[in-house]
C-alpha cells in the first residue's frame, strides 16, 4: 500500500498533517481517492466523478501547500456530496428519473463554503430517491451496499456517503437528514454522522424533501473529523430564510475528553425491549457505563410522546414532499413526458414515468392529508403534537445537559428485507426522527458490533449546542476503540466478519 493509500484510509486529521508535512501532495491524494473509488464500484456509493476537475483542483492545492499556504484543514482533501447537493456544472439527480439529465447552474451554500477552503469534491453519492427511504434502495442508480456486508443495507436516504467513508473513500462527505437520513447510515455503516440543529447550516441549493425538517450535516470517520466539518459549513446565509444568524462556535476547540459534572439523560421511551435488538441495548448501555467512568452522571427522564413521532413525522414530511415536488412538471426542467396529448396528460406522464414508487406513495399521502376536509384532521393535528414533542424535550432539558439513545433499533438488514414492508421500512427512523420535529442537533457514533455490524448510539443536544454532542461524542470515542474498526476492502458478498 502506498504512503497516499494509507493515509486515505486514515482521518481527515491524519491526512491533514501528511499534506502539511510534505509526507505526500494533495495530487496524490486525490489521485489514491480517485482510484479507490473506481476499485469499488461494488458498493454503488458513488454515481458521479470529477475525475478531470478535481486534478485540477487537486494541483492548485499543491502549490498552495508547498508553499506553505494552505486555504484551511479541508486544503486539497477529497471529499463527496449527496446527489441532492447541488454543485455549479454536476448533475443533480436526487436518484430520480424526473432529473437524471439535470445540471446544475449554480452552487449549493455548503459547496459554496467547501470549495473557498481548497476542499477537492471528487464526485457524488447515491441516495434513496429526493432522500425519501431508509435504505438507499429507491434510487435509479441501484442500491447501494453496506461495505462491512455486502448483502446488507447501508441505510438512508444518505446511505452513499456513509458507505463511502466506511469504505475509506474518502474521509468526509455531505448529506442530508430529514428523519435520520445521516444518523441511521452512519450507525449502519460504523462512521460518525452529525445533523446540526435546523438552521445551523444553509438549505440554499439543498433539493427539497421537507423544508421545516431537511438539513445538511457531515458524515466522517471521527467525532473531530465531523467538528471540522461543520466548521466549514455552518454559518448564516441571507438565501436562507431559516438559516439562523448565530455565530460559529469553534467546534474543534471542545474536544477535550472531560464530561466530569455532566448529566445526561436517558429516556425510557427509547430503552424498551420490544422491537429492539437486545444487542444493541447492550453495547450502548456499554457506553453508558463508559462515560459515568469518566465522571458524567445519568439520569432518567421521559419523552412521553414519542410514540406519536413517526405518525407525526410521516403526516408533516409527506405534505410538506407533495408541495416541494409539485414544481417538477415536466415544463421547466427535469424529464419532459414525449407526444403528449394535452397539458393535463404532460404532467400526469412526466410525473408517472419520472417518480419512483416510494415517491409516488409519499406524494399520494402528503396531497390527502393537505386536501380540504381532511387538513385539520390529520396535517395540523400532527403540527400540535409536533409542538408537544418539542416541549418534551424542553422540559428533559431542564434537568440534563443531553440525551443519549440508541441511533436505531437494529443493525444493517438484509437489502431487499423491508422494500415490501413500508411501515417496517419506516420504523428505522423510530429513535432519530423526534430530534428533527424539534429541530434539535443529533450525532450517532459508533459504539461496538453485533454480530460483526455495527451498532451506533445518538447523542441529542439542546438548539444550537452541537458543542456539547461534540464534546462527550469525543471524550467516549477517546475512550473506546470502535471508530478504528473497519470493513475489508475485500468482504465477499454476504459475509459479515
Amino acid at each position: 500500500m502506498s504512503q497516499a493509500e494509507t493515509l486515505l484510509a486514515g482521518d481527515l486529521t491524519g491526512q491533514r498533517e501528511g499534506l502539511d508535512r510534505g509526507d505526500i501532495s494533495a495530487s496524490e491524494l486525490i489521485d489514491a481517492s480517485l482510484s479507490k473509488i473506481g476499485a469499488r464500484r461494488d458498493l454503488a456509493a458513488v454515481v458521479s466523478i470529477r475525475e478531470a476537475a478535481a486534478r485540477v483542483e487537486a494541483e492548485a492545492a499543491s502549490k498552495r501547500i508547498a508553499e506553505g499556504r494552505p486555504l484551511s484543514v479541508l486544503d486539497g482533501v477529497p471529499v463527496l456530496l449527496k446527489d441532492n447537493i447541488v454543485h455549479a456544472g454536476e448533475p443533480a439527480t436526487c436518484a430520480s428519473r424526473i432529473l437524471e439529465n439535470f445540471v446544475s447552474p449554480y452552487d449549493a451554500g455548503v459547496t459554496e463554503r467547501l470549495r473557498a477552503a481548497g476542499a477537492v469534491i471528487v464526485g457524488r453519492t447515491n441516495m434513496d430517491e429526493f432522500a425519501m427511504g431508509s435504505s438507499t434502495e429507491n434510487s435509479i442508480h441501484g442500491p447501494s451496499h453496506n461495505p462491512w456486508d455486502l448483502s446488507r443495507a447501508c441505510g438512508g436516504s444518505s446511505g452513499g456517503s456513509a458507505a463511502a467513508v466506511a469504505a475509506g473513500l474518502v474521509p468526509v462527505a455531505l448529506g442530508s437528514d430529514t428523519g435520520g437520513s445521516i444518523r441511521q447510515p452512519a450507525s449502519f455503516c460504523g462512521v460518525v454522522g452529525l445533523k446540526p440543529t435546523y438552521g445551523r447550516v444553509s438549505r440554499w441549493g439543498l433539493v427539497a424533501f421537507a423544508s421545516s425538517l431537511d438539513q445538511i450535516g457531515p458524515l466522517g470517520r471521527t467525532v473531530r473529523d465531523c467538528a471540522t466539518m461543520l466548521e466549514t459549513i455552518a454559518g448564516h446565509d441571507e438565501r436562507d430564510s431559516t438559516s439562523v444568524p448565530e455565530a460559529v462556535p469553534s467546534f474543534g476547540s471542545v474536544l477535550d475528553g472531560n464530561v466530569e459534572g455532566l448529566t445526561i439523560g436517558i429516556p425510557r421511551e427509547y430503552f424498551v425491549e420490544d422491537g429492539v435488538d437486545p444487542v444493541v441495548l447492550t453495547r450502548v448501555r456499554e457506553a453508558i457505563t463508559e462515560l459515568e467512568s469518566a465522571g458524567a452522571r445519568f439520569i432518567d427522564v421521559s419523552l412521553p410522546h414519542t410514540e406519536y413521532t413517526i405518525a407525526t413525522y410521516y403526516l408533516i414530511a409527506t405534505a410538506e414532499a407533495s408541495s416541494n415536488l409539485a414544481r417538477f412538471d415536466g415544463v421547466r426542467y427535469g424529464r419532459r413526458a414525449e407526444r403528449v396529448e394535452d397539458l393535463a396528460d404532460l404532467y400526469q406522464r412526466s410525473r408517472s414515468e419520472g417518480f419512483g414508487a416510494e415517491v409516488k406513495r409519499r406524494i399520494l399521502l402528503g396531497t390527502y392529508v393537505l386536501s380540504a376536509g381532511y387538513y385539520d384532521a390529520y396535517y395540523g393535528k400532527a403540527q400540535r403534537v409536533r409542538t408537544l414533542i418539542r416541549r418534551d424535550f424542553e422540559a428533559a432539558f431542564e434537568t440534563c445537559d443531553l440525551i443519549l439513545t440508541p441511533t436505531a433499533p437494529e443493525t444493517a438488514f438484509s437489502l431487499g428485507a423491508k422494500v415490501g414492508d413500508p411501515l417496517s421500512m419506516y420504523l428505522s427512523d423510530v429513535y432519530t426522527v423526534s430530534a428533527n420535529l424539534a429541530g434539535l442537533p443529533g450525532l450517532s457514533m459508533p459504539c461496538g458490533l453485533s454480530d460483526g455490524m455495527p451498532v451506533g448510539l445518538q447523542l441529542i443536544g439542546k438548539p444550537l449546542e452541537e458543542t456539547m454532542i461534540l464534546r462527550v461524542g469525543h471524550a467516549l470515542e477517546t475512550r473506546t476503540a470502535h471508530h478504528l474498526a473497519r470493513p475489508s476492502d475485500t468482504l465477499p458478498l454476504g459475509a459479515s466478519d
